[in-house]
């Protein structure tokens, strides 16, 4: 992962606009699709790919509908990053995917496995009861 794709980037709007709906909230695709900006056709693929890494619970039908399979807490930027891209790595070197005559005594090699290590740490402490709450106004509460 050197860059978070644009199918990661709509994954976690879709996410995002669950949680901040609170706990147990169901909504329709169509509503979250506008709310977020997505595209038709990319929102169903993902919202396939949500329902299957366990992120997501699909309801079809008329009055169906898309929620959250965990409590927001639960569901952090690291597991939807990972699902989407892989593993965190700044560096090819890191990934063990080239050849490196240097590999084993590389000062470099180490500072870009502790980036990595830094970014693995605060993407998993982000969960996604953490952004809504961010984006929700002052005064308002999320299950109100």
């Amino acid at each position: 992962m050197n860059r978070i794709n644009r199918k990661t980037d709509y994954a976690v709007r879709i996410l995002l606009a669950l949680a901040r709906r609170g706990e147990g909230a169901i909504a329709s695709t169509l509503t979250i699709r506008e709310e977020m900006l997505l595209p038709a056709a990319l929102t169903r693929r993902i919202v396939a790919d949500l329902a299957r890494g366990g992120f997501l619970v699909t309801y079809p039908g008329r009055d169906g509908g898309i929620q959250l399979a965990r409590p927001p807490r639960e569901i952090t930027l690291l597991q939807v990053v990972e699902f989407f891209e892989g593993p965190v790595h700044v560096s090819e070197c890191i990934e063990g995917k080239v050849e490196c005559p240097f590999e084993l005594h590389c000062p470099v090699r180490r500072q870009w496995a502790r980036v990595d290590q830094a970014i693995v740490k605060i993407l998993s402490e982000i969960s996604f009861a953490d952004l809504a709450e961010e984006s929700i106004p002052e005064g308002v509460s999320l299950n109100s």
